[in-house]
């Protein structure tokens, strides 16, 4: 059975952060907790959302990590408890935007955050009574802004996704001016991210036309625009299809991911240092080749209509125009170019074989197959 469902209110134009309060209000936030990071607080951004909050009694938390952990939601969770928040306000890239969503869930739930994993069967855990959020990306990435879910790293080490209908966020305010500012290395990362997401969300099985149509003309507009975006960061035009992208790749991946992202997901827990965009873009190439002889893309031609969006001639072509396309933006070679070694191997294999996005792959990998992915990476 087929589960379909778009349901985010979305502000997506130039200047958009000046519906801030307008959105607050609207929702019935009128103490909100801004949970954002010491980056986008020091470029100014957290300036610009306080000052669209006027008469509004704002609380920060400024520490989200690269990674977010349970440590950092539950040290926002104790300043949205001590200041009677009634709200959440999430302000950058996706660690920010998912480190929110653990704090609307730690904040109105009892027990460790792994209790509400999904792996641990913790999604029907998680209730209405969870904070209401608006978020505010930084970044044309992630999309998380649109998502269900949020993937945090548990007190255990594991880096565990957490899904639910409850956790997405009220609105969406998606204003492109925001990412002018971030520097090259981290837009190619993160709008390979959500090519990422366009491309594997569209190979995935399950039945979802709507999430489909998102996910190509998504994927058509990250990768006609990632490197003027990269190369000039003031390109207004490549910098709003970006974060259309962004925001198109996380509506359709409700239809599932793959195996690029349970290696990103696994290897990212291991070392929580490596920039989760920048491995799926070096992960890509090898699950395409991967994923090439599956039924279901094979049966629906889905690597020739991902060419076509992306002015290929053919779904062969394609891995190799993902690592030309990571060269141009500086990106890394490989995963050993990222100081990956293959000691992490069985502890990233172990880790892929047991995340959400395993099973939605469109070709189930085993343990050797995994090891001959990152052994194409690195």
């Amino acid at each position: 059975m087929s589960f379909i469902n778009y349901v985010t209110q979305i502000q997506i134009d130039f200047g958009a952060i000046s519906l801030l309060k307008a959105e607050c209000e609207r929702v019935g936030i009128t103490r909100p907790l801004i949970v954002t990071d010491a980056g986008v607080k020091a470029v100014g951004i957290l300036d610009k959302a306080l000052a669209a909050l006027p008469g509004l009694e704002v609380c920060v938390f400024d520490q989200t990590p690269s990674n977010p952990t349970e440590a950092a939601v539950r040290a926002a969770a104790a300043v949205y408890k001590q200041n009677h928040c009634d709200g959440l306000i999430a302000l950058g890239g996706g660690s920010s935007i998912d480190c929110a969503k653990g704090v609307a869930i730690a904040a109105t739930h009892e027990g460790p955050l792994k209790t509400y994993a999904t792996i641990e069967g913790g999604s029907l855990k998680i209730t209405d009574r969870v904070a209401p959020l608006i978020a505010v990306p930084t970044t044309a990435g992630t999309g998380s802004e649109v998502a269900r879910g949020a993937i945090l790293i548990v007190d255990d080490g594991r880096k565990l996704g957490f899904h639910s209908w409850f956790i997405v966020p009220k609105a969406a305010i998606c204003d492109p001016e925001l990412t002018f500012g971030l520097p090259p290395v981290l837009t190619a990362a993160t709008g390979m991210d959500a090519i990422a997401h366009c491309m594997e969300t569209f190979m995935a099985a399950a039945f979802n036309p709507p999430a489909d149509g998102i996910a190509l003309d998504g994927l058509a507009r990250g990768w006609a625009h990632i490197e003027r975006a990269t190369h000039n960061g003031q390109d207004r035009e490549a910098r709003l299809n970006m974060m259309s992208a962004s925001m198109q790749g996380a509506m359709a991946f409700q239809k599932g991911l793959g195996c690029v992202h349970s290696l990103s997901h696994s290897l990212g827990g291991v070392n929580p240092r490596l920039h989760h965009g920048t491995l799926n873009a070096m992960f890509l190439p090898a699950v395409v080749k991967f994923n090439a002889v599956a039924e279901s893309v094979q049966k629906e031609n889905r690597l020739n209509r991902m060419a076509q969006a992306m002015g290929l001639q053919s779904g062969s072509d394609i891995p190799a125009a993902i690592q030309d396309m990571n060269a141009r933006l500086g990106l890394p070679t490989g995963l050993g170019a990222m100081g990956v070694t293959e000691s992490l191997f069985e502890a990233v294999i172990t880790g892929a074989l047991a995340d959400h996005c395993h099973k939605t792959n469109p070709r189930i990998a085993s343990a050797d197959e995994y090891r001959d992915m990152l052994l194409t990476s690195l």
